[in-house]
């Protein structure tokens, strides 16, 4: 076996972003990419909220919208946009909707996804294929080729839509969305960027990539509740774009909650015309405030920055041993997948889990999610027991 050399963290100290979780010292968590770990900031935010809708008379009409309001400053200033650009949703696939119910495909026109994508950003776009007559194209690479490189292949002046991901879901490999971007815009097409495996820990420059839709999931790397999103909406698209549903929420002068039936045939400014029904969410907004914040002091340049170091550690650690990873140029820097020669055996899961550590497996890949809380120990531990069950 290869010495793989102890490397310091840069960054992030992990010792003194773990004590902001409830993670167990026995515990080695490598899953990020699945869920993240709940902060105790972020539970008793959430504990605060649930005691207070025991108390429904302490919530003010005020109350519905403030808090919301916040959640999308921090949210815009994650991405460093303006807050009217950013919706609350409930979820990936709902802001994938939201951009199926806008874009314009005409009949034989193509729409771009990766092979292998999340379903999330896979069923709302053949389904619009289907009614509009267009046609999926599935971007496979080509020997020794990156996303980056297949996906401007694939897009021409047939491309409608493009819709990806910064990275892959399965593994990390990584697409540059500036190049891409370029691409779509030489051709005329949509651009929409499901963020959920890098939002946050991957820094994003919105104003090069310029999407038309971005939507990203709350509770993976941004460490926040289940069932909450974000939805970056571009300026053409909040003036005349189509939710996907009618909420007396999104309406001008809903504040007033005296006036409700005055019905307006107006949406509030911005992006708001997109929110969810029920935005206000009144556990789950200020817990995901909480977890934002908390984000947005580590800084996305420097969680990367921590990250890289262990995804590095990752690969050397996977060649070492015989497997394979991307190369260097062609994934992530905080998301990584292992291929083992043989394939993965059956009961490896169980049996990593078995011992208390914990990744997923996607595909023929081992993903493996670290996060602020991980150090070099973990990724030592994982190939520690991972080598153990596979040479036993």
């Amino acid at each position: 076996m290869v010495s793989i050399p102890t490397e310091t963290l840069s960054g992030v100290d992990p010792q003194t972003a773990r004590e902001l979780f409830d993670l167990p010292d026995d515990v080695t968590f490598l899953n990020c990419a699945n869920i993240g770990p709940q902060m105790r900031s972020v539970t008793e935010a959430g504990m605060s909220a649930v005691a207070m809708k025991a108390h429904p008379w302490r919530i003010s009409s005020d109350t519905w919208f403030s808090a919301p309001e916040e959640l999308r400053k921090l949210a815009a200033q994650l991405l460093n946009v303006e807050a009217e650009g950013m919706a609350l949703v409930p979820a990936a696939s709902y802001g994938i909707a939201v951009a199926a119910a806008n874009v314009k495909v005409k009949e034989g026109q193509s729409i771009v996804l990766l092979d292998r994508e999340f379903p999330s950003n896979f069923y709302s776009w053949k389904e619009l294929a289907r009614l509009r007559a267009g046609r999926l194209v599935i971007v496979k690479c080509e020997s020794g080729e990156s996303w980056t490189d297949a996906l401007l292949r694939a897009i021409d002046e047939n491309t409608a839509v493009v819709s990806i991901p910064n990275c892959h879901w399965s593994d990390g490999g990584f697409v540059d969305l500036i190049s891409v971007s370029e691409k779509v815009r030489q051709v005329g097409a949509a651009l929409v960027v499901d963020a959920s495996q890098s939002l946050g820990v991957c820094p994003l420059d919105l104003g090069r990539v310029r999407p038309d839709f971005l939507v990203s999931v709350g509770y993976k790397w941004l460490l926040g509740p289940y069932g909450l999103s974000y939805l970056y909406v571009a300026p053409p698209w909040r003036e005349h774009g189509r939710p996907i549903e009618e909420s007396w929420l999104t309406r001008l002068g809903c504040e007033d909650f005296t006036k409700l039936v005055d019905y307006s045939d107006q949406y509030r400014p911005g992006a708001r015309r997109f929110d969810m029904g029920e935005f206000p969410q009144f556990v789950l907004v200020p817990m995901a405030a909480a977890a934002l914040r908390q984000m947005l002091l580590w800084d996305v340049a420097t969680i990367q920055q921590s990250l890289s170091v262990l995804v590095d550690r990752i690969a050397q650690k996977a060649i070492a041993a015989g497997y394979s990873v991307l190369p260097a140029d062609q994934r992530s820097n905080h998301l990584i997948g292992v291929r083992l020669p043989q394939g993965i055996p059956p009961g490896l899961s169980t049996a990593l889990a078995a011992e208390k550590v914990y990744v997923s497996l996607r595909g023929d890949a081992i993903r493996i999610a670290p996060h602020v809380y991980n150090d070099s120990s973990d990724v030592d531990r994982l190939f520690e027991v991972l080598n153990a069950y596979l040479n036993r």
